[in-house]
């Protein structure tokens, strides 16, 4: 079973393309949503956010996410502490998930991919990219906020040159080339690979 990721910078379009793949018949693994459902129901990670940032975050139980995004938005450090607790949660759920899995090609769509360090544990990573004017303009239209707070939010994230430096494959969602021909040529190099491929 060849592993795949899949990242790209926030208002890049990655789930777009990750749907793209799904329907192409490679399952998709998604990351964020995997991370958000750890912060709530595993008591091990549940108890390492409450050690770092206080018992008061969980009310009844459940993760006050505004909250904590407002604790790790402006502090670097304690974001990065945020990851490096949630991220083997998610890994050890991606794991379980793709054994249950009969494709050749399963895929993790994280938007931290390469932050992280999480890429190294792909076969392949595939990044979407986009212009950073345009991926600004969505993300504001998207969640109706004002582009001072989306660049605050990419400074948390790396460059797309910093990605393209660990992608094998690279989408380009700018608006003017057409996405479907590409995920098309990337999934077709994929299956191909996944016939000669010998698991780790």
């Amino acid at each position: 079973m060849l592993k795949v990721g899949l990242t790209g910078g926030i208002g890049s379009g990655k789930t777009t393309v990750a749907r793209i793949f799904a329907i192409l018949g490679i399952p998709v693994f998604d990351a964020d949503k995997a991370g958000r459902t750890a912060l709530n129901t595993d008591t091990g990670l549940m108890r390492s956010v409450k050690e770092e940032f206080g018992d008061a975050l969980y009310v009844s139980g459940a993760l006050d996410r505004a909250a904590l995004a407002s604790m790790v938005f402006n502090d670097p450090e304690a974001l990065k502490a945020l990851n490096a607790m949630v991220h083997p949660a998610v890994r050890n759920a991606f794991k379980e998930w793709a054994s249950e899995q009969t494709a050749p090609v399963v895929m993790m769509e994280a938007a931290i991919l390469v932050e992280t360090g999480g890429y190294a544990a792909m076969d392949r990573l595939v990044v979407v990219t986009a212009p950073e004017p345009l991926r600004v303009q969505r993300v504001m239209r998207r969640d109706k906020v004002d582009e001072e707070a989306v660049r605050a939010r990419l400074k948390n994230q790396a460059t797309d040159a910093q990605r393209g430096e660990k992608a094998h494959y690279t989408i380009v969602n700018d608006e003017q080339r057409l996405v479907i021909p590409q995920v098309l040529e990337v999934a077709t190099a994929l299956n191909e690979l996944s016939g000669s491929w010998t698991a780790r």
